[in-house]
């Protein structure tokens, strides 16, 4: 019988600590639980961010193309969607060409809202990793978007 230090109250077994996918999972629900309070204090959630930064960074779009880059269901993005532009910060219309096709595009109100989110979700962020130094900041988003590119390059051979 081999005799064992006890582990303290509250200590993760070695064995899921040693799984780097447990530790991604653990740290992302941390992470993103505390993005989620930053949000809600504006009264917004993780998609209306979303939305906001794909329209913001690839220009404005059709709501199905919104829905297959972001990977959102239809009917929640026609919520963001609505939500968003009641608030002003996106603005609908129906294209000249095809009327069923309606496109959604940032307004500057948008813009600056956006802006103000990055900069809670970046301090969510240093809050996070503060335990690294900067060159292993680097280090890590580096990883993590190779592993990140690597897994839409499988999603989209599949």
């Amino acid at each position: 019988m081999t005799s064992e230090t006890p582990a303290p109250s509250g200590a993760l077994p070695p064995t899921l600590l040693g799984l780097s996918t447990f530790l991604l999972a653990r740290i992302g629900r941390t992470a993103r639980g505390r993005l989620t309070e930053q949000l809600a204090e504006r009264g917004l959630r993780l998609w209306d961010m979303a939305v906001l930064a794909a329209l913001a960074d690839f220009g404005p779009q059709a709501q199905r193309d919104l829905v297959r880059r972001l990977g959102i269901d239809p009917s929640d993005l026609g919520k963001v969607v609505e939500q968003l532009g009641a608030a002003g910060y996106v603005e609908r219309s129906r294209d000249a060409q095809d009327r069923r096709r309606v496109s959604v595009s940032v307004t500057a109100d948008g813009r600056a809202l956006l802006a103000a989110l990055e900069a809670r979700a970046r301090a969510v962020q240093d809050e996070v990793l503060a335990p690294l130094d900067a060159g292993e900041r680097r280090v890590l988003q580096e990883l993590l978007s190779r592993v990140e590119r690597g897994i839409g390059e499988r999603r989209g051979s599949v």
